[in-house]
């Protein structure tokens, strides 16, 4: 059950930016004990996270570049919800083309919300298998590139320690697959 000891009611709002990905927003806040404060907020449309597991056990991944980071790292595939997209729609499309593969069976798995102080994204993730690479695979943004690498579970938990994987998504999924084999 939802409580609502803890609400912070929004006194007013302001829009300080809206971008093609996330759009940022200040409000004013009435907290519990009365007293005022600010937040800084992001709006994200939501995104999908896929677990791809080839018919060798193996999981793949992307590496690309990430600018926030000044790095590239090896995530699995992901992207963002398109406007009135279903997640398992954006995750069948993102799969595609990010990797080249069409996937049998798509299973959500679970979804949750990456930081929840100052943003409201919501990832969606879900398992593929039976996964088939495609001719005329969907091509992806002009703005991504990324090379596929398909790894073992070993081979994912030495690049966490390496720290080239290094993300939420990505770690979550190398630990949801060994919490399934054991």
């Amino acid at each position: 059950m939802m409580t609502k000891k803890f609400e912070e009611k929004t006194i007013t709002s302001e829009s300080i930016y809206k971008g093609k990905i996330i759009d940022v927003r200040v409000d004013d806040v009435e907290l519990p004990n009365g007293q005022s404060s600010k937040r800084e907020l992001i709006d994200h449309p939501g995104a999908v996270a896929i677990i791809a597991i080839t018919d060798e056990n193996k999981i793949v991944m992307v590496e690309q570049y990430r600018k926030a980071l000044e790095k590239s790292i090896i995530e699995i595939p992901a992207g963002k919800l398109e406007p009135g997209e279903k997640p398992e729609i954006t995750a069948k499309r993102e799969l595609e083309e990010e990797t080249g593969y069409q996937a049998d069976t798509l299973d959500y798995v679970v979804s949750y919300y990456t930081s929840p102080g100052f943003a409201n994204e919501i990832i969606y993730v879900y398992e593929a298998r039976g996964l088939m690479k495609v001719e005329d695979a969907l091509e992806g943004d002009d703005d991504e590139f990324v090379e596929l690498m398909e790894v073992t579970l070993d081979e994912a938990l030495q690049l966490i320690k390496e720290q080239r994987i290094h993300d939420a998504k990505t770690i979550h999924a190398i630990y949801y697959l060994m919490q399934q084999e054991g």
